[in-house]
């Protein structure tokens, strides 16, 4: 009886606590400002916002440049709505860059695509290139319709270093999508690193990178770190050395985004 007496005391000092910290006005509690912006969204799903910047629609590649030679125009064939790879002219990369942002892009593995593992439609969406040819952070791009290869460097995968949450990838012909949240990371002085680089993935509507922080630019061989600092980053797209067919891409945009807090 005794043990009873006490936990109701307790519980009653227990409540009247919480009413106690819940006291005042709703009001109290209520933010008016600062007031979001008014984005009007795509009419279609997967089309632009108001406030996005295309860097693909379907006419020209005015958006892009060479990788090789910044003061070129991006070589790859654009045709029918879409462009597609042209390995020889090398890789592209936006005339812009970037900090912080969302974007949108699809892209297709042709229907008749031949090879295995790495050699299957391989390309990569660099979500800040660091340089020249194949450096920045790499979200790769290979058919995965039943394709077997390592599994941090299937599509979904930041390349070497985060294994996809899913395989959410449709049959070669059809077209995929890329939806990504990039936090840039940031360095403080001396080029110390504060906070690293974070990307979120959702891979044809299913999410397959939660916020995964990266722990330095893409390495093909060994450990990545972040060994330099650097600022805002142009978005770069792989023409990759494999032997198999080049693949189509359409549908780009960008919505920069503010600083973290």
């Amino acid at each position: 009886m005794k043990f009873r007496f006490l936990s109701l005391i307790l519980l009653t000092g227990s409540l009247g606590a919480a009413h106690a910290q819940q006291a005042g006005k709703p009001e109290d509690t209520e933010v008016y400002e600062p007031v979001p912006a008014v984005v009007a969204p795509g009419k279609t799903p997967g089309a632009a916002p108001a406030d996005a910047l295309v860097l693909f629609d379907g006419k020209n590649l005015d958006q892009w440049v060479s990788t090789k030679n910044s003061g070129a125009k991006a070589g790859w064939t654009v045709a029918g709505g879409v462009f597609t790879v042209k390995k020889d002219e090398g890789n592209i990369e936006t005339k812009r860059s970037f900090g912080n942002y969302q974007l949108h892009l699809e892209w297709r593995v042709p229907a008749n695509i031949t090879g295995t593992g790495q050699a299957r439609g391989n390309s990569g969406l660099f979500l800040a290139s660091t340089g020249k040819d194949d450096l920045g952070y790499e979200l790769q791009i290979l058919d995965m319709y039943q394709n077997k290869t390592y599994v941090n460097g299937m599509a979904g995968s930041l390349y070497k270093q985060a294994i996809p949450l899913a395989n959410p990838a449709r049959k070669p012909g059809e077209w995929q999508t890329y939806d990504v949240v990039w936090t840039a990371p940031v360095f403080g002085a001396g080029g110390a690193l504060v906070s690293p680089a974070y990307a979120t993935v959702f891979f044809n509507g299913v999410l397959v990178q939660n916020h995964t922080a990266l722990t330095g630019p893409t390495q093909y061989i060994g450990k990545p770190s972040y060994a330099q600092a650097h600022g805002p980053l142009p978005i770069k797209l792989q023409a990759h050395g494999d032997k198999s067919e080049p693949l189509s891409f359409r549908n780009i945009w960008v919505r920069e985004l503010p600083a973290a807090k």
